[in-house]
């Protein structure tokens, strides 16, 4: 008897092959963020635990024909759900000035698929597959449908349970950075990985206005705060109590950050108590002279220690052979 694999729920979204849109592709993949030009009905009430972005296949064709064709798909484990964006976050709205994707979600690279069948040799329903092809002929707007996440998660070589297969563990699947983006017109820019802001003078606006929230979160509570930057960003005491404070910002959704090994080490420690304090969806105006940050959504995590699950490396050490020997 075959057994009836559970149902997620996917937004299933096309991305197109110009240089704007694998430019915003690529900064997607690197803030962990996605966004729609416009809020629809169905994303009221919706918690999609999954999202495919596809690419390399004209969604201008009938469904027999687009049926017959391979994509690209990028698979995410979405986090946080839908929310109205503030800020000006992908390279077309800094360039306009505007906002051109208020309805975002915060997203987790889980793996990068090439050439994949549209069809039923593929991993996709039909029903799944369709909402990718409708996706591209409507702006790039999400189309959420139910389907069974499991050959999807085996074509990527990612464990999961059978009854729970949303709980993906971070450290075991393989990821994907914007440098994995290959587009026909895929821009020349150099990139840096998640999360990575390349602009300093913006980047400095971020931190340091989430620094600031932090800060006077800690002061309302009676402790006072001391800025250090390393090992950790905030000192916070109140009578014999210590508390130690590290900050993150960004224009993107609250989905991941990065973190250093000092971090983490210092984070698990037993004799550090650890708080975590993230700003996500930062406007900043960089029409100013300084560049003005505003808004925010706070998320806050108290005796904070990162699990093992939720870290994914993102770089190597090297050692080197002896030479010598």
């Amino acid at each position: 008897m075959m057994l009836r694999m559970k149902s997620s729920m996917f937004v299933m979204v096309h991305v197109g092959q110009s240089t704007e849109s694998q430019r915003n592709l690529e900064h997607g993949i690197e803030t962990l963020s996605w966004g729609f030009p416009e809020k629809k009905p169905e994303y009221e009430d919706a918690h999609p635990q999954f999202a495919v972005l596809a690419t390399g296949a004209s969604p201008r064709v009938q469904l027999e024909n687009w049926l017959q064709d391979t994509a690209t798909l990028y698979l995410f484990q979405v986090r946080g759900g839908f929310y109205e964006g503030r800020s000006w976050h992908w390279p077309d709205e800094e360039a306009e000035q505007r906002l051109k994707y208020p309805q975002r979600f915060g997203i987790e690279p889980l793996a990068k698929l090439d050439n994949v069948p549209l069809g039923p040799d593929g991993p996709l329903t039909e029903t799944g597959s369709d909402a990718m092809r409708r996706s591209g002929t409507d702006r790039g707007m999400g189309k959420l449908v139910q389907m069974p996440a499991h050959r999807l998660l085996e074509l990527a070589g990612i464990p999961f349970d059978p009854d729970e297969p949303e709980a993906v563990p971070l450290d075991r699947s393989p990821g994907f950075t914007a440098e994995q983006v290959e587009g026909k017109k895929k821009p020349q820019r150099r990139r840096r990985g998640a999360g990575y802001i390349s602009d300093p003078k913006k980047r400095k606006a971020i931190e340091e206005y989430a620094e600031q929230l932090a800060t006077v979160h800690y002061e309302k509570d009676g402790w006072t705060v001391e800025k250090l930057g390393k090992p950790y960003d905030l000192r916070c005491t109140r009578g014999t109590e210590e508390l130690h404070v590290e900050v993150k910002g960004t224009t993107g959704a609250a989905t991941s950050v990065e973190l250093t090994i000092n971090e983490v080490l210092h984070a698990r420690e037993k004799d550090n108590t650890v708080d975590l304090y993230v700003v996500s969806d930062i406007k900043v105006d960089t029409r100013t002279d300084p560049y003005t940050p505003s808004e925010g959504t706070v998320s806050h995590y108290t005796d904070w220690e990162p699990a093992e699950e939720d870290l994914r490396p993102r770089k190597y050490e090297y050692r080197l052979p002896d030479t010598a020997a």
